[in-house]
């Protein structure tokens, strides 16, 4: 026996108390987390990350497998009717949460079809503005905008994706906000058209806009936590600039198919939160800013996507934003 089947079944013998051997032996073969997302992005790596360290730990590899098209449909989808055992997963985020508002048919149930297994963390989103833009606190910003409906733009990293929704979502609670859309084929596209101020402002993500913000090229005027951040500690929240409870993350979950049995649910929910427990992998996704969860349940990641997609729905349809 090899040193790696050594430590695979030490591992796995180990885990047995958080449920990792349910059903037999979970995973019975190398098991695939499909990521609808293309590969080396800041979807993927998370999941590469996630998926490297829970191989360390179980009997099979996690392979990841990069399936794009449609957004997230195609990914989705193939999750969505694999074998019900836990040997095919999938690596989502929010973009999950928007599917019932973007699209009025999909090959699939977005609710039904699925089972959340494990809540991986969340990653905050920063508002920014050209550093010459007259506003320079959001109820500046709010007035000004409540002002001139129609007059300014804002960028995004594309239709549809969490960048476009967290502005939407800003704008509706604002008071329904009148401001026009300007999409980019990613956020590399859309930063120098609000450099030069050409376009005055921009929601990032929190790891893409805090180089900007450090350098004093952009102006950040309120982050999307409910709480200020460590790493940002001048950065006001949207709270804090007066709207209530506004919260806005890139969050990531793992989901298996509806009707996979609950000892194999909490086996994927286990692998995951051992692996999260993990300084190295805490220490990478907090390079990325996210806030990691590392004792989530099955129970409590399908009620917080419950409510995420109660939030985003109304907005999306507010908004009249449609799938490009």
């Amino acid at each position: 026996m090899n040193r790696r089947n050594v430590l695979g079944l030490g591992a796995a013998a180990s885990l047995a108390p958080l449920g990792l051997r349910a059903q037999g032996t979970w995973p019975s073969a190398p098991a695939r987390l499909v990521v609808p997302f293309a590969a080396g992005g800041p979807t993927d790596i998370p999941a590469r990350l996630l998926a490297d360290e829970m191989s360390k730990m179980l009997p099979h590899r996690i392979v990841v497998e990069n399936r794009t098209g449609s957004g997230v449909v195609i990914g989705t989808d193939l999750v969505a009717k694999a074998p019900k055992d836990g040997q095919t997963m999938l690596y989502t985020t929010v973009g999950h949460a928007y599917l019932p508002g973007l699209f009025d048919r999909l090959p699939f149930d977005p609710v039904a079809d699925f089972t959340p297994a494990a809540f991986i963390g969340q990653i905050p989103q920063i508002l920014l503005v050209n550093k010459d833009f007259p506003a320079r606190t959001l109820p500046e910003l709010v007035a000004l905008l409540r002002a001139n409906p129609g007059r300014y733009d804002y960028a995004s990293s594309g239709n549809g994706g969490a960048v476009h929704l967290g502005t939407e979502l800003f704008l509706y609670m604002a008071g329904r906000l009148q401001v026009n859309h300007i999409s980019f084929r990613g956020s590399s596209a859309a930063m120098p058209e609000v450099l030069a101020g050409r376009i005055p402002m921009i929601f990032d993500v929190a790891a893409g806009a805090l180089p900007y913000i450090q350098r004093g090229e952009l102006r950040p005027i309120a982050i999307s936590t409910r709480t200020r951040m460590p790493y940002a500690p001048d950065i006001p929240t949207f709270i804090e600039g007066g709207i209530p409870d506004f919260e806005c993350y890139t969050w990531h979950m793992a989901m298996v198919p509806a009707g996979t049995p609950a000892p194999t649910v909490q086996a994927v929910n286990a692998a995951f939160n051992r692996a999260l427990a993990i300084p190295a992998v805490q220490e990478r996704l907090a390079q990325m800013t996210m806030t990691i969860t590392t004792d989530s349940t099955p129970e409590s990641a399908a009620r917080f996507l419950a409510a995420e997609m109660a939030k985003w729905t109304p907005v999306i349809r507010a908004a009249g934003i449609r799938p490009s």
